[in-house]
């Protein structure tokens, strides 16, 4: 027990790094948004704004613990905010089998917002 206790301080960052690449990766996968524009339906506007939302999310979360507790639960708030329109709009048709890593990447950014650093 003693090595998992001395670990704790430290095991958020494998959360963090994780659902932030998979942010960063997927917002920089959407410039310029015009075949996720094609494929939602959405509006260019909001397309511009998810992929912008996807990558500051990422880097909000990377950097929020080495500054501001702020950015730490605005990227967690932009996680959220993002995964309930993805589930919304794309994956609740498709049930839970389509969806059961958006409500766990939507869970995850709701712990970050609520904890911020204090994780």
């Amino acid at each position: 027990m003693n090595f998992l206790n001395s670990l704790a301080p430290y095991v958020h960052w494998g959360v963090r790094a994780s659902l932030a690449a998979t942010f960063i990766y997927h917002g920089v996968a959407k410039f310029p948004p015009d075949g996720f524009v094609q494929f939602t339906g959405l509006p260019m506007i909001v397309g511009w704004l998810v992929a912008l939302g996807e990558v500051g999310a990422g880097v909000c979360l990377m950097v929020g613990p080495l500054t501001k507790d702020l950015l730490t639960r605005l990227g967690g708030l932009l996680v959220v905010v993002i995964m309930i329109g993805a589930i919304a709009l794309v994956h609740l048709k498709q049930g839970w089998d389509g969806m059961e890593f958006q409500v766990l990447m939507l869970v995850t950014g709701l712990y970050f917002a609520a904890k911020g650093n204090n994780v």
